[in-house]
């Protein structure tokens, strides 16, 4: 059985956010080929790092959640779909799945390096 953290609800969020990844195309009636395609396998990576990391948690699946977040942020204009719907679905989309993974990250720092210091430092005092 696959034990819950907190922090995989952050996870969850990404996943709602790969799922309307992988439906842009279809809310675009005429989306651009290139964005259709950036925004589908964006999607796709989105959704299996963060269902690899709700069942078994490691840190580099947020690493590759950030990058992919901030793939869509800049994608637009690296493929030339700027100026259109899903350039702003893309940013969008890119900006909540990078927070959420920064987020994740530094959850997961503070746990493991602030967590185990903090109750010392309380006894300090």
């Amino acid at each position: 059985m696959v034990k819950w953290r907190k922090e995989s609800a952050l996870d969850l969020y990404n996943l709602a956010a790969a799922i309307f990844l992988l439906a842009a195309p279809w809310l675009f009636a005429h989306a651009n080929p290139t964005a259709a395609i950036d925004l589908r396998i964006s999607g796709a990576a989105i959704a299996i790092m963060s269902l690899a990391a709700i069942a078994a948690f490691a840190i580099w699946e947020e690493w590759i959640n950030l990058f992919v977040g901030c793939w869509l942020i800049v994608s637009p204009w690296l493929l030339g779909f700027t100026h259109t719907r899903a350039m702003h679905f893309a940013i969008a989309a890119g900006a909540v799945v990078a927070f959420m993974a920064l987020l994740e990250l530094w959850l997961e720092y503070e746990k493991t390096h602030l967590g185990a210091a903090a109750p010392q430092d309380a006894a300090k005092h």
